[in-house]
């Protein structure tokens, strides 16, 4: 506790709290000059005083609230107790937005939410979105759920117009992480991109079903006015107009990509990889295509983890954290794949060029997947169902060959049984929190699934069942878990694949088995509308990823300074 003023006890005393009582808050950060040193103007704070006063005044329904500037004899902002949600609007921000909002709720127990929605509709637009976000009675903002609404509106509004929204959402708060942002504004929580879709889904229903008629403004000719053609005398000299334009950016600071625009080729339709290789000749590379999988939704409900050893974890990640890598992934633009057999790919963040070690990143995505998704993760199944007895074996021969081994340093059948055993007894506890299914033959049934979309390279699972046995710690509950969702996200990495020829050198590609072709089409089109896309939303790039993982390439004033011009 610090003390009301100097010289005073800073301990606090007890006073009635009777209805009627006035709380009064003054003299803030008197004794932290820097702090009030970093305000700016009387009246911009204010108006941050107004913006905030006005937000939860929308959202207490029930409520008074009553905002006055400091020498001021009438209120700048008086809302009524009993005022409705639609009159609260329109006394903040007008009878022109509380005539067109749209009122809906939205819920899923599967995801645990629910949601009240007021948006306005086609006929109101404005130049800026106006987004109230609330989680948990609390205002906080988000850059993900902002953009998919404003997604949702692009197909209703024209243009350059931007809508109204106000959306409440109410979520299990151990869902919900507010250690993103020091000020705690910027919120994530779990289930985002489903919770998003439910959301805008109804949303977009609900504009399309309001959607048969349109307001448009128009100007209005006075009586006895003639066109702004015949008013002008051509034997007058025309008048002076003085233009003002804005200030010009140094093109070398100019950043000409958008992080939120999407490629062409991601509207279109793809066909049946297998189909399309087959009729795309051998000498054309064949395009990105994606995996033709089909999924199956069941009723399993969210376990929430509680476990030590898991919060610990991730609170390792976080505190690793490397901020200015992260804001790289959060406003890059993807570039393209550079190579594959190097697992290179170049993406763009503000005026730089990098070239990316997705291997290495991918590494550190799924590793924090399983740390987040611990105990949630879907389902692979395999059927008929693998002999795990066969898939260690086959692991232990080829590891044998590379070290060169002799048969007494190296006794397959023995390591075999033994890593087999360890999976069997753990069956239980592995198929509980990372649904990987052993039956007690000794047969695997299913593996994690970690991302829809991309299947792992199934030629490496002998070979992380194999490493399961002396690479993870099966003592000590932190180091298991740890240990093992590394095991299991150097798994899910994508394998090293060979680059596809430069033009007139197609000789080395046919040598290619088609079934490589076809798994390089499905691992580029993961990396660039999957993996990527996740970098930008839900990595956390860690200090870890500066040892090889991404390095600067090109930079658009280095290049100015050689060229002069771009």
């Amino acid at each position: 506790m610090v003390a009301p003023k100097p010289g005073q006890p800073a301990e606090p005393k007890g006073v009635a709290g009777r209805p009627g009582t006035q709380i009064t808050v003054e003299d803030l950060f008197f004794s932290i000059p820097t702090r009030r040193r970093a305000f700016r103007s009387y009246s911009d704070e204010f108006n941050k005083i107004i913006d905030m006063v006005g937000r939860y005044s929308i959202h207490c329904q029930g409520v008074g609230f009553t905002c006055k500037k400091a020498g001021e004899a009438s209120n700048s902002l008086s809302i009524q107790s009993q005022a409705t949600t639609l009159d609260r609007v329109r006394q903040i921000y007008g009878g022109s937005v509380a005539n067109e909002l749209v009122d809906f709720s939205a819920s899923d127990a599967r995801w645990g939410f629910k949601a009240h929605v007021l948006a306005t509709n086609a006929n109101y637009h404005i130049k800026k979105t106006t987004f109230l976000l609330f989680i948990n009675n609390r205002s906080v903002e988000s850059a993900n759920v902002k953009k998919a609404i404003e997604q949702t509106y692009l197909n209703f509004l024209p243009k350059g117009g931007h809508p109204f929204i106000y959306l409440s959402l109410e979520i299990d708060p151990a869902r919900v992480d507010v250690n993103v942002h020091p000020t705690k504004r910027e919120v994530h929580f779990l289930n985002e991109d489903e919770i998003l879709h439910a959301v805008c889904t109804e949303l977009e229903s609900r504009l399309a079903n309001v959607d048969t008629s349109r307001t448009f403004k128009t100007q209005t000719l006075l009586p006895g006015a003639k066109p702004v053609a015949e008013s002008i005398d051509e034997n007058q000299p025309s008048p002076r107009i003085m233009v003002t334009g804005k200030r010009r950016r140094n093109s070398n600071d100019l950043v000409r990509t958008d992080t939120y625009a999407r490629k062409i080729t991601t509207m279109f339709s793809h066909a049946d990889s297998g189909e399309a290789s087959k009729e795309k000749s051998t000498e054309e590379e064949p395009l990105a295509v994606p995996e033709n999988i089909e999924y199956e939704t069941n009723d399993r409900e969210m376990t929430i983890c509680r476990l030590k050893s898991i919060k610990e974890l991730r609170s390792e990640v976080r505190d690793n954290i490397h901020h200015d890598l992260t804001e790289i992934f959060a406003s890059h633009t993807f570039v393209g794949i550079v190579d594959d057999s190097r697992r290179l790919a170049a993406i763009q963040s503000g005026v730089r060029l990098y070239l990316v070690d997705y291997g290495h990143t991918c590494f550190e995505y799924f590793y924090q997947v399983g740390l987040t998704d611990f105990g949630n993760f879907g389902v692979i199944r395999f059927s008929p169902a693998l002999k795990l007895r066969d898939l260690l074996q086959m692991a232990a021969e080829t590891e044998k060959k590379v070290l060169g081994a002799a048969d007494h340093d190296f006794p397959v059948e023995k390591i075999v049984d033994k890593v087999a055993n360890q999976l069997i007894e753990r069956r239980e506890m592995l198929h509980e929190y990372f649904s990987l299914e052993v039956s007690p033959t000794g047969e695997l049934v299913s593996i994690p699934l970690m991302v829809k979309g991309y299947t792992p390279p199934l030629s490496k699972l002998p070979r992380f069942l194999l490493r399961l046995g002396p690479n993870v710690n099966w003592n000590d509950e932190k180091e298991c878990f740890d240990s093992f969702t590394r095991e299991l996200a150097t798994f899910y990495v994508p394998e090293q694949l060979p680059t596809p020829p430069a033009p007139g050198e197609g000789e080395d590609e046919e040598e290619i088995p088609e079934e490589m072709k076809t798994r390089r089409q499905h691992v580029r089109w993961a990396v660039e509308h999957i993996f990527f896309p996740a970098f930008k939303t839900k990595l956390v790039a860690t200090k870890a990823l500066m040892d090889g993982g991404i390095l600067e390439v090109a930079s658009l004033k280095g290049l100015y300074k050689v060229f002069e011009r771009c």
